[in-house]
């Protein structure tokens, strides 16, 4: 009868079916294909050979150990980092699809133009992989030769000096502003697709300095066809212990570089983000990892990922108070 609790074998029949399902839903959850059980595919927001190369490949090698499965490295530079961005924020969030978050991509460009995705809301931040000082580089027939010479030179002949930017946005290009509005300089600037197409153009005379992270430059400073001139850290670096920083050379306070991340389509579910959080941690206390970071110019980081995202939203306003300043545009 309608209103009455069901009759005692109806409320066995009952019982048994949401038993019956609800082992059925423990039996799925505890079956279902472990992460990862297949290739994971790496978008790097750059071109071949740049500073995120540097870091990433060796960092992802040995990731891929840790996970048992492989990781499919694909750069993909251009448009401050959009094109790879896009790609992964729509992604399905299964962990299949990560970026090597950058500064560009995710704390600059968006503040730039718009662009079809917003950093803070539509990645899962997993972790920073390290941060990266930056090394100003020169042509070796570059005339002046300190970091005050080419102030001078700059001042005495506005526009003479031409400086190398590795991508509209990049690490680069906002310390560049930043120290040129600082002293009063004028120099052209000559804009290339990431740290490795402008290394090439540095290295045939085309500009006159460029700054990328150390690693990028290394083996053209040990051929003697570079020229290190500063590194933008609090203290000289281990590769390059002879190189001034900045303030060595009469400009404190000027500090700068780069980083680099992993980030997963938002939405990602959480244990596929902690295991990937998990994994880099112990990628990251590996003695081999981190000689190559420090052969770099590099420091591990491995923040969690939720100290990861505030960073990110932190440095996306403070990098639209330089650019609104600079009057930087695309």
């Amino acid at each position: 009868m309608n209103g009455f609790p069901p009759r005692l074998p109806e409320r066995v029949a009952l019982i048994v079916v949401l038993i019956a399902l609800a082992s059925n839903a423990v039996f799925a959850q505890n079956n279902a294909p472990a992460y990862p059980n297949k290739p994971i595919r790496l978008l790097v927001p750059f071109a071949t050979g740049g500073g995120a190369d540097v870091v990433m490949r060796p960092f992802v090698q040995r990731l891929t150990e840790r996970l048992g499965q492989s990781i499919v490295y694909e750069n993909r530079g251009g448009a401050g980092g959009v094109l790879a961005g896009e790609t992964v924020a729509r992604a399905a969030p299964d962990g299949y699809t990560l970026l090597a978050g950058a500064v560009s991509v995710m704390t600059v460009t968006g503040n730039l133009v718009k662009i079809p995705f917003d950093p803070a809301k539509d990645f899962a931040p997993i972790t920073k992989v390290a941060d990266v000082s930056s090394l100003l580089g020169a042509r070796p027939g570059l005339a002046p030769r300190t970091l005050k010479e080419m102030v001078e030179y700059a001042k005495a002949a506005p526009g003479k000096l031409i400086w190398g930017i590795s991508g509209i946005g990049s690490a680069g290009h906002l310390g560049m502003e930043r120290f040129r509005m600082e002293q009063g300089i004028d120099v052209t600037r000559v804009i290339y697709k990431g740290a490795g197409p402008g290394t090439l153009a540095l290295l045939s005379n085309e500009i006159d300095i460029m700054s990328a992270n150390p690693g990028v430059f290394m083996p053209h400073i040990k051929a003697g066809r570079l020229r290190p001139v500063a590194v933008s850290s609090a203290q000289r670096i281990a590769i390059l212990p002879d190189i001034p920083t900045y303030a060595e050379m009469g400009f404190p306070g000027y500090i700068h570089g780069s980083w680099y991340g992993l980030v997963a389509p938002a939405n990602t579910p959480p244990a596929i983000i902690n295991r990937l959080y998990d994994e880099s941690i112990k990628v990251l206390k590996e003695p081999d990892i981190l000689a190559a970071f420090a052969r770099d110019g590099g420091v591990p980081v491995g923040n969690t990922p939720q100290g990861f995202a505030r960073e990110i939203r932190e440095e996306i306003a403070a990098s639209a108070k330089i650019i609104r300043a600079a009057n930087i545009k695309l």
